[in-house]
């Protein structure tokens, strides 16, 4: 049985190395703060939700898969949690019975019996879930799903197992069969199955050959041990099979666990933000062909996870088409916070969840990077212009078309002049190679060449500022100004420290 929860047709792995520069977009982008929140103190869905965001689905298809399954859960969470804990309870249990070195075939049956007892209890507790919920899914995902719980766990199947499980326990002894061979010892040997009434009544009205009945004595320690050892070679192949059966069946509740989990975190996130009456919604995913992002209200899920009680601002963007979004302005004036913004909801819609705003489309991306300025390198080992250009070589061996990169203040090591020449030739080598990009800068140099020499396929926005400085964390369209107006912070932080 398979759960295809995740994929159309295959498992999710979490095995999967995660895509290069992974680490660069847990740190830049503080998704540290969404997984824990998804987690919500389960560690194992944390790791899940790590593992899933981080490595994006990059066509249409999968992703309107895997939103279909989410809507599904979002509209019946008590029986996705009651999924999830049956999983974790089935894996518990397995491990809890688990005897330790089991070496004879006759503890290693007895322990898979006991196992294999364990997992027809939670394969009837998952046909109930089925059943209780049957008609009510609207996703391929868990409409398959729970098709195929019902049709492959029904009742004749399920009587089947306990009768299996009552033979397997050899209540009535070991019947097992052989033969003699050339040299006079015994070969082929198998167990059959146990006898029955219907057995002995057959066996006492036919016509086969006479049979005899060795009793070994207690204090025969050779006869006890080769009747053992007859008896263990019975066991062993129906031992072994069933120990393979139990491995197939916990393999099919962990990978159970795993899908949901992913689920699970989505539900978390979903309940958090929807208690401090944030917007989230379906993202539209459009194919690689088409650049640039559409959204309304969108916001930091961040510092909404903060939950200092301030109200979250969200941002508009309308950059259809566009493969240079280039963010400018005051400082602190949100600019940081709309990029970090933008990085996270291409992840979160990439991996099939919803999106922390009012409305969101945007053309899927065969890859996402971070570029951000990082603070000086305390060891010395290398000049700070020369770990980010280090680091966007990097970027660069790994880069394919369809690509997005995140600038943040890169650049920024050296003067301005030579920064703004460095910082420009990256951005035209990514063009060039079909690789939208969204910066935030600072380099005034920059910004003014990038925006005279405009094409349709730009677009140029800036950090709102009313004329008393306040910052009203807005990003709309606007050209470069000359000034980032840090007087502004000057002035507010030496006047309160007057004060």
């Amino acid at each position: 049985m398979k759960a295809f929860l995740m994929y159309r047709s295959r498992d999710f792995d979490p095995t999967r190395p995660l895509p290069y520069g992974a680490d660069d977009l847990t740190r830049d982008l503080h998704l540290t703060a969404l997984f824990d929140a998804m987690g919500d103190g389960d560690d194992f869905v944390t790791d899940v939700a790590h593992q899933a965001i981080l490595s994006s689905l990059t066509t249409v298809e999968e992703i309107t898969y895997r939103q279909d399954v989410l809507a599904d859960c979002v509209a019946h969470p008590s029986a996705v949690r009651e999924l999830y804990a049956l999983a974790v309870d089935a894996i518990r249990r397995e491990r809890r019975g688990y005897l330790g070195d089991l070496q004879r075939p006759d503890t290693v049956l007895r322990h898979a019996v006991a196992v294999l007892d364990m997992f027809v209890g939670m394969f009837r507790r998952l046909r109930a879930i089925a059943d209780q919920h049957a008609g009510q899914w609207r996703s391929a995902g868990l409409t398959a799903f729970f098709t195929m719980i019902s049709r492959e766990l029904d009742d004749t199947y399920l009587s089947a197992l306990d009768d299996h499980l009552d033979g397997l326990r050899f209540r009535d002894g070991v019947v097992i069969s052989g033969r003699l061979g050339p040299d006079g010892r015994g070969t082929d040997y198998a167990l059959c199955p146990p006898a029955n009434r219907t057995g002995r009544w057959r066996w006492l009205t036919s016509s086969e050959p006479e049979s005899y009945t060795v009793h070994v004595p207690e204090n025969d320690q050779r006869g006890l041990h080769a009747r053992d050892e007859l008896r263990d070679r019975g066991l062993k192949l129906v031992a072994d099979a069933l120990r393979q059966s139990n491995d197939h069946i916990l393999a099919f509740f962990t990978m159970l666990r795993f899908e949901l989990a992913f689920y699970v975190g989505c539900l978390n996130l979903h309940d958090r933000l929807r208690s401090q009456n944030l917007p989230i919604c379906r993202p539209q995913p459009l194919p690689v062909e088409h650049n640039g992002v559409d959204c309304r209200a969108l916001y930091d899920v961040r510092l909404a996870l903060q939950g200092r009680g301030e109200r979250v601002i969200g941002n508009d963007i309308s950059a259809r088409d566009t493969d240079l979004i280039l963010i400018t302005g005051a400082n602190e004036g949100g600019k940081s916070t709309l990029l970090r913004a933008i990085g996270v909801a291409y992840l979160m819609m990439q991996c099939g969840m919803f999106v922390a705003g009012e409305a969101l489309s945007a053309g899927v991306r065969t890859a996402l990077f971070t570029h951000f300025k990082r603070a000086e390198d305390t060891t010395m080992n290398s000049g700070k212009l020369d770990e980010e250009l280090c680091r966007m070589a990097g970027i660069a061996d790994h880069l394919t078309a369809g690509a997005l990169v995140l600038f943040n203040e890169s650049f920024t090591a050296t003067n301005e002049r030579e920064g703004s020449q460095i910082h420009r030739e990256i951005i035209h080598a990514l063009r060039e190679r079909r690789v939208a990009v969204v910066a935030v800068t600072h380099i005034y140099d920059l910004a003014l060449d990038l925006y005279e020499h405009r094409t349709s396929a730009a677009v140029f926005l800036r950090a709102q500022r009313h004329d008393d400085g306040r910052r009203t964390f807005k990003v709309v369209p606007g050209e470069p100004l000359p000034a980032s107006f840090g007087a502004d912070l000057y002035r507010r932080i030496f006047d309160s420290v007057a004060r």
